[in-house]
């Protein structure tokens, strides 16, 4: 046999499976320009495999234009998946409340396995979330919501947090500094709630208060445009107390 022969690969089903780990990376659901960025497809040849992956039930569209696993594949992730989707349903009722109320974006993130991942996004056209232009897991330092979840980590969680994970520079307002990070965590101006003002993406600001789930840190916050920055603190006000429902919910489900 010739040095070039192997096994005949189908290059569409390839394609597809890499679209598949792509969409469940994302429980909030992912639209499809960015499914086709992470997975370097052609954004026509994206939109055509994942109608067919619609079509088949392995991927759900969502009415926000999101997509995420579904059925036929959600059946196959196991109990502690569906378990971990029963328990967002319960909360995401007062996501969208909260999205409604301050018109902003809301989002959920929970610290497992050593990482800060986001569990939930709710927005809308009118409000839409910011660009998740880099992972969350890469940019806890960057994120309101990474930085809450740090925040509320004892001091030698945190610092192996941060000693597996680099200050990268996303925007000029980033903090690359680690002393600099570390002060602002401990000593937040509107504790216990945590800001990142232009640090992940420009033009726009974020607010996150801590939450839990069981003995699972987390972070809830909204992203809004730079402009309505002024009403950070009255926001602050109204995350606190919805903090503490979505922990009650989620500590009523353990």
């Amino acid at each position: 046999m010739g040095a070039q022969d192997g096994p005949t690969l189908i290059t569409s089903v390839q394609r597809a499976f890499r679209l598949l780990e792509a969409v469940s990376a994302h429980e909030n659901g992912a639209p499809a320009k960015q499914l086709a960025r992470e997975t370097g497809l052609p954004l026509a040849t994206a939109y055509h495999l994942l109608r067919t992956l619609v079509h088949d039930g392995y991927v759900r569209k969502l009415d926000d234009g999101g997509f995420v696993l579904g059925d036929r594949l959600t059946s196959l992730r196991g109990a502690g998946a569906g378990r971990a989707q029963t328990l967002l349903s319960r909360v995401r009722p007062t996501l969208t409340a909260l999205r409604d109320e301050l018109s902003a974006a809301a989002y959920l993130t929970f610290y497992e396995d050593g990482e800060i991942r986001v569990a939930e996004i709710v927005d809308s056209p009118r409000v839409p979330r910011v660009d998740l232009w880099v992972g969350f897991e890469d940019a806890g330092h960057a994120t309101a919501l990474g930085k809450s979840v740090l925040r509320e980590l004892d001091e030698d969680a945190r610092r192996e947090y941060l000693s597996r994970h680099d200050l990268a520079d996303l925007t000029p307002r980033t903090v690359t500094s680690l002393p600099e990070l570390l002060r602002r965590i401990e000593a937040p101006p509107l504790a216990p709630a945590v800001t990142d003002l232009e640090e992940y993406a420009l033009g726009t600001v974020c607010v996150a208060v801590p939450v839990h789930k069981g003995s699972t840190l987390g972070s809830l916050g909204v992203s809004l445009p730079v402009e309505r920055r002024a009403r950070l603190e009255e926001i602050r006000a109204r995350l606190l107390p919805v903090a503490s429902r979505v922990t009650r919910s989620l500590s009523l489900t353990i």
